[in-house]
C-alpha cells in the first residue's frame, strides 16, 4: 500500500478504483487490482499510530 500526500492521480489509475474515508483517513481501494491500494491522512486511534510511541 502507498502511503501519499495526494490521491488525486490515485483515483484515476483505474476504472474500479473507489475512494472510501474510514476514521478521517482516506483509501483508495481496487478490487480487481489490488496494487493499486493507497492512503492518505492521518492514522490517529488506530493501531499504526500507537506503534512505537513511549
Amino acid at each position: 500500500m502507498k502511503v501519499l500526500s495526494s490521491l488525486a492521480s490515485m483515483k484515476r489509475r483505474h476504472e474500479d478504483c473507489q475512494v472510501v474515508k474510514r476514521k478521517g483517513t482516506l483509501y483508495v481501494i481496487c478490487k480487481t487490482n489490488p496494487k493499486f491500494k493507497a492512503r492518505q491522512g492521518t492514522t490517529k486511534g488506530t493501531k499504526l499510530s500507537k506503534k512505537g510511541i513511549k
